[in-house]
């Protein structure tokens, strides 16, 4: 379930939300309870250099790689 970070038009206050599927209502500002909020771009999380994602476009340390090559 997707987290999504948010900025109250009231008191100006940034925040993050767990977004569940189905819900109607919007999130809420924790810090004055408000309902007038803005969805912000965030950078999306990635995973560290060297564990595999099972595609392609990552790249593995040479001990990884060696590893490898004797199995196969």
């Amino acid at each position: 379930m997707p987290i999504f970070e948010y900025v109250c038009r009231t008191c100006q206050g940034t925040f993050e939300s767990l977004v569940m599927p189905g819900e109607n209502e919007g999130p809420v500002c924790p810090h004055c309870g408000g309902r007038d909020v803005e969805k912000l771009m965030s950078a999306g999380a990635i995973r560290p250099h060297g564990i595999p994602t099972g595609g392609g476009g990552w790249k593995l340390p040479k001990c990884a790689k060696a590893a490898q090559a004797k199995q196969g």
